[in-house]
């Protein structure tokens, strides 16, 4: 059970981009009711119910834990068990039924498109790492794709001709995303000469990979933006979707439709996607402030 716990922590820390005191928070949380289970004679995941759920809230509530802290708790156990069912260790969520406030709902941080601009150019395409690393953040920044779903792209996923890629996202989902100029010209430069220098006479389908010739890993990926937003001078707090969530806003600010912005984004449900409409209301009400002659 310890292990999974490690592994839902190292996932809110590269993916989720979460603070340290969160993620310990988080880690609390879970362990309260492992020793919940434990007491239960549960020593499985896979064993626990949702009335076993049910009662470790009742527990802590009669233990006299405060109403917003039984709600974190639930909150915690409920991000877990979608981490073990996205994972394919668990089949089904037990949580999934059980009411809670939703998590992460607070607005994205983005960046402007002059601080995605100078993210851009940071890499120098004069050696293989740096034509590599342009070929990353140009495809993060044209596709919107999570982190995970760059490092799972294989060669064959791209259409360069044709200006398309395939991506497979949350629940085995397939969707088709326009690459712009810029991304096809970092991906040509990339395929044609970094590539090949990485591949080492090795045979390998994944489209980026690290300098020994091996699929890059999600927490390879994420160092690669936090240091090139370092070089940039920008003063962001910068998470690892941070180009996803400034692709969908920028495109938002500039007149997209919801439901497109939706479909690149892999999003089941609508009102993920309107998250970013509130940060375009907010940037129209900074500019209405600043510029109107009675704000």
């Amino acid at each position: 059970m310890n292990e999974l716990v490690d592994a839902f922590l190292n996932y809110l820390s590269v993916e989720r981009g979460l603070s340290r005191n969160t993620i310990i928070s988080y880690q609390e949380d879970i362990n309260t009711y492992i020793d919940f289970l434990k007491g239960t004679h549960i020593d499985s995941f896979s064993l626990a119910k949702k009335n076993d759920i049910t009662d470790f809230m009742l527990s802590q509530k009669d233990k006299g834990l405060a109403s917003n802290s039984v709600a974190r708790r639930l909150a915690a156990i409920k991000a877990f068990y979608r981490f073990l069912v996205r994972e394919r260790i668990l089949k089904t969520d037990p949580s999934n039924l059980i009411d809670s406030p939703k998590l992460w709902k607070k607005i994205p941080q983005t960046l402007s498109v002059n601080e995605v601009d100078a993210l851009l150019s940071q890499p120098n395409i004069r050696n293989r790492q740096g034509i590599r690393d342009k070929a990353i953040l140009e495809t993060l920044y044209a596709t919107g794709m999570r982190v995970s779903e760059a490092v799972n792209l294989k060669t064959d996923n791209v259409n360069l001709d044709v200006g398309f890629l395939r991506c497979t996202g949350k629940g085995n989902k397939e969707r088709i995303i326009p690459l712009g100029r810029k991304a096809i010209s970092s991906l040509k430069r990339y395929l044609g000469v970094s590539r090949p220098q990485q591949l080492k006479n090795k045979e390998i389908d994944f489209l980026f990979l690290n300098r020994f010739g091996k699929k890059i890993s999600r927490q390879s990926l994420w160092k690669i933006i936090k240091r090139y937003a370092r070089e940039a001078r920008i003063k962001k707090p910068i998470r690892p979707h941070i180009l996803r969530h400034s692709f969908a806003t920028h495109l938002l600010e500039r007149g997209a439709d919801l439901r497109s912005v939706q479909e690149m984004l892999g999003h089941a449900n609508i009102s993920t996607t309107q998250i970013y409409t509130h940060i375009s209301k907010e940037r129209l009400k900074a500019i209405h402030r600043m510029f109107h002659p009675r704000p």
